[in-house]
């Protein structure tokens, strides 16, 4: 509890109200929904480029140190923003200071999460058969902390930008200090080369290669998040102007899918035990699959909702699986490295699903949604077919 689960709690909603807040303090703070948009891909697009730092940092420095030295970075940014912002709430310097606010933040939050993915690794491997109950708390974390991260981050804007982020500093002081009680990862040889930026992605990408089971289970994975990103991208189109909803609905939508995902990973985690990885899998890819064709179809607004919940909660037992399968798999001196990969190819569909929502007309939609659940039938499908005989879910 106090080695891992606390810090990943604190952790968890500073990430949550940093990824969420922070564009909507640039909104209250400069009123452009331009600078909010640039402001949300300042968050993520250095998020993106710091996956292979990341992982081979936390190979080569341990989990422990990269959580206590990033979630400190993280605080002195928001610390800085705070101040800046108290003193210049409107004009240039309140702009340029939320714009660099995401940036640095959206950096120095993927070298957190990494370090505690590595960490919550270590514990499932540390549980041996038991791992897939860490997983499953540690998914429960995440989903809680996005669940409620963006609401109170919602409601401390209301008190003004800086009472927002001084909340935000605090908890990434806190996570700061809970991670000295972090155990140490294992960490890659001193005398190993250094080699060049991307060298821990390429480290990750033969690590996957060389582990069928995990290579297959991503593969899938991804051709999966490629409905969900389009189900993300298209929700303000398709719920907004297909169902005639207010804004406030496409965030009840999400809000509904994270209580939902919360669910699902309580029963994984006795179904888990009871029945092993691989039936879990196939049931929830199943549940995943028709949820998706049933969304694409949905009469309703109440309908379309309750098909999204389905399927992010199916999609979140998947993620234990995933995440159970990794801890068992992945060597842990290469762990940080092969994560940063992996989670950099489940990422690279969003960005093709906001292409693909941008191209679309929007009476088109749904059948581009059923097409892409089609392709997530056919890939789940294909996953765990190849899976059925592997000695890694069968152990």
């Amino acid at each position: 509890m106090s080695s891992i689960y606390l810090p990943r709690t604190a952790d968890a909603l500073a990430f949550a109200m940093s990824t969420y807040g922070i564009p909507l303090l640039v909104l209250a703070t400069t009123g452009s929904a331009a600078l909010t948009g640039a402001a949300f891909a300042l968050e993520w697009i250095p998020r993106l480029a710091a996956f292979g730092w990341a992982g081979s940092i936390v190979d080569r420095r341990g989990a422990s140190v990269v959580f206590h030295l990033a979630s400190l970075g993280r605080t002195l940014a928001l610390a800085t923003g705070a101040v800046l912002l108290y003193l210049y709430p409107s004009g240039a310097m309140a702009s340029v200071t939320v714009m660099v606010l995401a940036a640095a933040t959206g950096v120095l939050t993927e070298f957190s999460y990494i370090a505690t993915e590595t960490a919550g690794a270590a514990a499932g491997r540390r549980a041996g058969s038991r791992a897939h109950r860490v997983q499953a708390v540690l998914l429960g974390i995440d989903q809680t902390a996005t669940l409620a991260g963006p609401a109170l981050a919602g409601v401390l804007l209301l008190t003004g930008p800086p009472s927002m982020l001084a909340v935000v500093t605090v908890l990434s002081l806190l996570a700061a200090l809970l991670a000295l009680r972090t155990p140490p990862s294992p960490v890659a040889p001193a005398r190993a080369p250094k080699g060049r930026p991307g060298a821990g992605l390429v480290t990750g990408w033969r690590t996957i290669r060389a582990l069928p089971a995990l290579g297959w289970l991503v593969a899938g994975l991804t051709l999966s998040n490629l409905s969900i990103g389009l189900l993300q991208a298209a929700g303000p189109v398709i719920v907004v102007q297909h169902f005639g909803q207010s804004t406030t609905a496409v965030g009840l939508v999400w809000s509904a899918a994270a209580a939902a995902t919360l669910v699902a990973v309580t029963i994984c985690r006795f179904a888990l035990d009871r029945l092993g990885l691989w039936p879990v899998g196939v049931a929830c890819s199943a549940i995943a699959s028709l949820a998706c064709l049933a969304a694409a179809l949905a009469p309703d607004y109440l309908s379309y909702v309750v098909m999204v919940a389905v399927l992010m909660a199916a999609d979140g037992g998947l993620a234990v699986v995933l995440r159970t399968l990794r801890s068992h798999l992945i060597p842990p001196e290469a762990f940080g490295s092969t994560l940063s990969a992996t989670i950099l190819i489940l990422l690279l569909p969003f960005p093709v699903a906001g292409v693909l929502t941008a191209l679309s007309p929007p009476d088109a939609l749904g059948h581009v949604i059923t097409a892409c659940a089609a392709l997530q039938t056919l890939g789940l499908f294909c996953a765990f077919a190849r899976l059925r005989t592997d000695p890694a879910l069968c152990a």
